[in-house]
């Protein structure tokens, strides 16, 4: 059996810190923030079980182990470096690269994109699933869609709307919020908690989701009420597919960011057109 290799990522965030002596530096590089930098290098030191940085107040210094690793992990990315390039001619004329997460493609692109195509027949799109700051590093992409805090998702960002939470639950679904079964979708700060606060009433989810594409999918099939982004839910809620659980709503700490590449003509496009759908 082939042994399992640590992530690439891993070492990636290892090569670059090593090289600059800086967490912070290699995060600036990389595309990631400080403490995602300085944990996939933590992670690395585990799976190795070894220590690689001496970490002072004034900056690192690499141990014996990691000057004996840095040039074979500089190496093999090189390497790959190098085998990837007679592969890389560049991105295509009218070729564009959206990096969104699941559910932003799902729920906001993909019932609209046929008239996105049709005006611009011309586009050839591709869509690519991204969550995490990585994630979106790797994609370059020409369109990044990041669910966020406005510190988070980077300059020249703009904020989606409608942004605020609003709680949902299928047609078929009789009952109200007291006695309906509650989708919580986990890793945002505002959610059922902050609903009852607001409007009062218990506060008991039964199922909890990584996204809210997920919560959506639950409530569509009538598993119970989700708190999710108003920015989703619109498509949802024009096709009868969910109805509104209350006339009320939160405000959401985090929401879904835009920004595309000015000097792309199909990003530019597909930003307008995009902006355009929403505020129909």
């Amino acid at each position: 059996m082939a042994k399992s290799l640590p992530p690439l990522t891993w070492f990636r965030a290892f090569e670059a810190a090593a090289r600059n002596l800086s967490f912070t530096a290699a995060a600036e590089e990389i595309g990631l923030t400080q403490s995602a930098v300085s944990q996939q290098v933590k992670s690395l030191e585990v799976r190795l079980r070894v220590a690689l940085f001496i970490r002072q107040a004034r900056g690192l210094s690499l141990t014996d182990d990691g000057r004996r690793l840095l040039p074979q992990v500089a190496a093999a990315l090189d390497a790959l470096a190098a085998a990837t390039d007679p592969f890389d001619v560049g991105t295509p004329e009218n070729f564009l690269t959206v990096a969104t997460s699941v559910s932003v493609a799902q729920w906001v692109i993909a019932p609209y994109l046929p008239h996105f195509t049709k005006r611009h027949p011309d586009i050839h799109l591709r869509i690519l699933s991204a969550t995490w700051p990585d994630d979106f590093h790797s994609a370059q992409a020409d369109v990044e869609i990041r669910f966020g805090s406005q510190k988070h998702v980077g300059k020249n960002a703009e904020l989606l709307t409608p942004s605020r939470l609003i709680a949902l639950k299928s047609p078929t679904l009789h009952g109200n919020i007291e006695n309906l079964p509650l989708i919580e979708a986990v890793g945002t700060s505002s959610g059922w908690k902050a609903w009852a606060e607001t409007h009062g009433g218990g506060v008991h989810p039964e199922f909890f989701v990584d996204s809210y594409g997920m919560a959506l999918n639950l409530a569509v099939q009538g598993n119970g009420v989700a708190l999710v982004s108003e920015l989703l839910a619109d498509h949802a809620l024009q096709k009868n597919q969910l109805i509104r659980a209350h006339s009320a709503s939160i405000p959401g700490n985090e929401g879904y960011y835009l920004s595309a590449d000015e000097s792309s003509r199909p990003a530019v496009l597909f930003r307008d057109w995009l902006l355009e759908r929403l505020s129909i």
